[in-house]
């Protein structure tokens, strides 16, 4: 059953102080590291869409298995896009934004705006307090039975495995992304509005080259892969049946990580695609360890390993889960309303 058998809250401050110690061995960035990835990362990305190119003439039977490759390896310029919007991918500032700009422009994503809303990510994952900026909104079991039955009926759609996984990622990448929030500053604004410029520079050239439909059918395809497989690895980072939750002061950044983050093993190739994201309890102890250091953090410490894995097949049971139970302080599904129900009458 996947979840964390330790509590951080329960070990002596000291070796939390040893674990910093620990994962700010990590948080070099390597810029040879970096370039290889770039290398091997952008450069088979542009390869495919050359291929696909070549493939218009050819069959177009033949693109979209192509599109569903290069949507996989979007996935992995996201992670490098992340890092940067981390600081960690690169030493240099300056760097980071440059190619995190160029990242965010190929995934719908406006640098500075999702580096700032990810940051309150950060600051609050399993806080339930704080609940509602950069995360899979989550209900508890009491609010769930205190909503109106329209709340409910949206809360259900917006689970939904179809609409979360396959609607959700296009609205939010497509249309969302294209709009700055009310409360954002205006540097996040105008890197909304620089990358909208971007993007609609690249759509205009490669529809000139493939042709609007050719292009359209391509990114369609490669945004939906990408996105589907970004947000299911981003939904089972925080949404597993013994995850975190806690409110106000008893909130505890360390345990958050630990507990409220999941160890998502993944086939190897899984999770070279990932960029090691899988790794997510790591990330969440320090943002700003590079996606190619994670696993190294990892396997440095005991405790960090005594974090149990979440596996493919396990991590499929997170689908059922879609509330807070704050009694008994794990996720659960909508049967464990219908067994409240039960006791209740009886």
């Amino acid at each position: 059953m996947p979840g964390n058998p330790t509590s951080t809250r329960d070990i002596p401050a000291a070796d939390k102080a040893a674990w910093r110690r620990i994962v700010d061995q990590y948080r070099q960035a390597s810029t040879g590291r970096a370039l290889w990835q770039l290398a091997n990362t952008f450069v088979p990305y542009a390869l495919l869409w050359y291929l696909m190119y070549l493939c218009l003439t050819v069959s177009w039977w033949l693109i979209p298995p192509l599109a569903a490759l290069a949507g996989a390896f979007l996935v992995r310029i996201f992670i490098i896009f992340h890092d940067c919007g981390h600081g960690s991918y690169f030493k240099s500032s300056r760097a980071n934004a440059i190619v995190g700009f160029i990242a965010g422009v190929l995934t719908f994503t406006p640098y500075y705006h999702w580096r700032w809303e990810h940051a309150i990510h950060h600051s609050s994952a399993g806080h339930l307090d704080k609940r509602g900026t950069g995360d899979v909104w989550t209900m508890t079991v009491q609010e769930y039975l205190e909503s109106s039955r329209w709340q409910r009926f949206a809360y259900q759609l917006a689970r939904n495995p179809v609409v979360l996984f396959l609607l959700a990622p296009l609205f939010v990448f497509v249309l969302m992304q294209r709009l700055p929030k009310p409360r954002a500053d205006a540097r996040e604004r105008q890197s909304v509005w620089w990358t909208n410029l971007a993007i609609l520079c690249v759509a205009i050239g490669l529809s000139w080259i493939f042709g609007v439909a050719a292009y359209l059918l391509i990114q369609l395809i490669t945004l939906a892969v990408a996105g589907a497989a970004g947000l299911w690895m981003f939904y089972i980072q925080h949404q597993f049946e013994d995850v975190y939750w806690e409110r106000g002061d008893n909130w505890d950044y360390a345990a958050a990580a630990l507990e409220g983050s999941s160890f998502y093993k993944l086939p190897r190739i899984l999770q070279w695609f990932s960029g090691s994201i899988g790794f997510h309890h790591i990330h969440h102890l320090s943002a700003r360890i590079p996606n190619y250091n994670l696993q190294k953090c990892h396997e440095a410490d005991p405790l960090f390993q005594k974090v149990k894995p979440i596996t493919l097949s396990t991590s499929l049971k997170s689908m059922s889960l879609r509330l807070w139970d704050e009694k008994s302080r794990k996720l659960v599904g909508y049967g464990h309303l219908r067994r409240l129900r039960e006791k209740q009458k009886a």
